[in-house]
């Protein structure tokens, strides 16, 4: 492959920039942005990568193949649109888009160009959510009863979306990764503090028809980072905290569900029933599978984890959260085709 652009050289863009560059799959991997000044923090930061202040420029250069946009929320869907239209392959931070009729245009452009349209949903190539996954999928945990995740931090701030389309969209992505099954209902609520337009506080409840539930809380504006999430099923639970690097996923021998009359007089006077363990995970960056995938998808024709469509079902139910959030908390009902 000949060459890769990174559009927008911010907080993500020297990420991907790091990670195709030792990727190394392209032969050339170019730095795009308007400020003079991040594109020679670009040639500082990675030796041998190329520079250009022009997105028009990008798109009429018939070397690069590729195109990641780590660029404003607000300008992924037109960005996105044109380098398809240019007949790049496009990678895009998440989330895809922030309306679906946007996302949808971009997968059918996708499909009518032959090109890969693949969003930047890195949890979901993240060694453990892979290895929780394939416990779910092997049957350990039992029925799927309820997900409840935590994430907050203080800032970042962003100045075009609000909490839920900039942290809950990690955790959607991530349940959308866990289970085929897609939530027929959606709440959520929030507030702005300092007062503005955007709400920094948000709580999103999901609710699926074979009864799972999630609950997922993001806010950016707590004294603390925490990264955790609880998965339950009705033979096993898993926690997961994203900020314990030793041991980031516990299994916990118990269900929330106990099986016979005796169990259930038993879970009365203790606080949890078998042991605890922890897998070995393979210490290995989120990113670098994603850009590996990436690279796949381009050179063997096949779907990535994160596609166009994995993109838009993560954005259709943002935006039914965002419907929900701005009539003060009602349930928004959704179909899926």
């Amino acid at each position: 492959m000949k060459g890769i652009a990174i559009v927008g050289y911010g907080y993500w863009g020297p990420k991907l920039a790091r990670n195709f560059l030792q990727e190394g799959s392209f032969g050339r991997v170019v730095v795009c942005d308007e400020d003079s000044e991040r594109l020679k923090r670009g040639k500082r930061e990675n030796p041998g990568v190329q520079t250009v202040g022009s997105f028009a420029a990008v798109l009429a250069d018939p070397e690069i193949d590729a195109v990641a946009l780590a660029t404003p929320v607000a300008t992924h869907h037109t960005l996105a649109l044109a380098a398809l239209k240019a007949g790049k392959h496009v990678l895009v931070e998440k989330p895809l888009a922030t309306r679906c009729s946007d996302a949808d245009e971009l997968i059918a452009a996708a499909s009518t160009g032959h090109r890969v349209l693949m969003t930047d949903h890195t949890f979901v190539y993240h060694p453990a959510i892979q290895r929780i996954r394939s416990l779910i999928e092997s049957g350990d945990l039992g029925r799927l009863i309820y997900i409840d995740s935590t994430r907050i931090n203080l800032g970042l701030f962003q100045h075009d979306v609000d909490v839920l389309w900039d942290l809950a969209v990690h955790d959607v992505s991530i349940v959308n990764f866990f289970t085929t099954e897609r939530p027929h209902r959606v709440q959520a609520m929030g507030c702005a503090y300092p007062p503005g337009p955007l709400a920094s506080i948000g709580i999103l409840t999901l609710r699926y028809p074979s009864g799972l539930f999630v609950h997922i809380n993001c806010s950016w504006v707590s004294p603390v980072k925490i990264r955790h999430m609880l998965i339950g099923g009705d033979k096993k639970m898993i926690v997961y905290d994203d900020l314990n690097p030793n041991e980031p996923v516990k299994i916990y021998d118990s269900g929330v569900l106990a099986r016979t009359d005796d169990e259930r007089n038993r879970l009365m006077f203790e606080y949890r029933a078998g042991d605890v363990y922890s897998p070995k995970i393979e210490p290995k960056e989120a990113l670098a599978n994603l850009a590996s995938d990436f690279v796949a998808a381009i050179r063997d024709g096949k779907a990535p984890l994160s596609d166009g469509r994995f993109g838009a079902d993560a954005v259709k139910i943002l935006d039914a959260a965002q419907r929900s959030l701005a009539s003060g908390g009602s349930e928004i009902r959704l179909s899926w085709k």
